[in-house]
């Protein structure tokens, strides 16, 4: 198909509300737009489009050619597109399912549009298929729910220096309770918070990241990234946890413990800020908000 037909049809796809006649009529289809992965321009495709699981779904089929077509790979460097079909415009995040959950779409993809395995029969490449989750701010997604427990944990961390300033200028509670007992308090508070944190990093490295890294290409050094934060926090957090279980209210240097706190602080809200930055919209796309009661 030569740029000056495929334009062509593209403009009359758009000056009919997403129809086409002649050969592609009745057809269901999309404008895809990416970005270039090599130029960062607009690039516009033009798809047979189907809805499945209520999500558009289109395949880099390229007629059972041994190559992947230019738009797989711009979504590869590039999730955000934007789609038309059935005559509206929506922004989406492209995911490329793999493993099992590629399989049986694939053959849902083929039970809808049986021309999509004839092309697979025509080459030895497997031919990706590709979900468009629609980004819609109006619905609360896992990226939002990210950001509640963000919130959460940065609450927590201000209280532990609250704490622990309290410890350093040897003075009690506003109650004025004995210092030991702000100590102990310090102890029970810092083992929770800890072990909230640590397990929600856990979480996140061995079910979440993983999951994003495989339908989103694009995030994988990302997501690498985030990972390699998750240590040095963990290291930070074993220090901090060695000198509040070893905190002695009279003998032990709580500008030391204050100081460590500091440094975890800074850390976890550059991590936090990285994390918001490259996976919210990704997981808004692709999960509801967990249940809240």
């Amino acid at each position: 198909m030569s740029n000056e037909f495929h334009s062509r049809l593209i403009a009359e796809f758009r000056a009919n509300r997403g129809a086409l006649g002649g050969m592609f009529e009745g057809w269901s289809l999309t404008v895809l737009t990416t970005t270039g992965a090599r130029t960062g321009l607009p690039r516009e495709v033009l798809l047979g489009y189907l809805k499945i699981d209520g999500n558009g779904v289109v395949v880099a089929s390229a007629n059972g050619a041994d190559r992947h077509p230019g738009w797989y790979h711009n979504i590869r460097r590039n999730p955000m597109v934007t789609v038309e079909a059935g005559g509206e415009v929506y922004q989406a995040m492209a995911a490329i399912p793999q493993g099992a959950a590629y399989e049986k779409l694939f053959a849902r993809v083929v039970a809808e549009a049986p021309g999509y395995g004839d092309y697979q029969a025509k080459t030895t490449r497997r031919i990706p298929v590709v979900v468009l989750h629609r980004i819609d701010e109006r619905v609360q997604g896992m990226g939002d729910w990210l950001v509640e427990v963000h919130q959460w944990f940065r609450a927590e961390l201000r209280a532990l220096r609250e704490q622990a300033d309290a410890l350093a200028n040897g003075r009690a509670t506003a109650i004025t309770r004995p210092e030991p007992d702000l100590a102990q308090e310090m102890r029970t508070h810092c083992l929770s918070f800890c072990t909230a944190l640590r397990r929600h990093h856990v979480g996140e490295d061995t079910a979440v990241f993983p999951s994003l890294a495989d339908q989103f290409p694009a995030l994988a050094p990302m997501i690498a990234q985030l990972a390699g934060q998750h240590q040095v926090v963990a290291r930070l957090q074993d220090s901090i946890q060695d000198l509040v279980d070893a905190f002695v209210p009279g003998e032990s240097d709580p500008a030391r413990l204050r100081a460590e706190l500091e440094r975890l602080a800074g850390e976890l809200e550059a991590h936090f800020e990285f994390e918001e930055q490259a996976v919210v919209t990704a997981l808004n796309a692709t999960a509801a908000a967990p249940p809240t009661s």
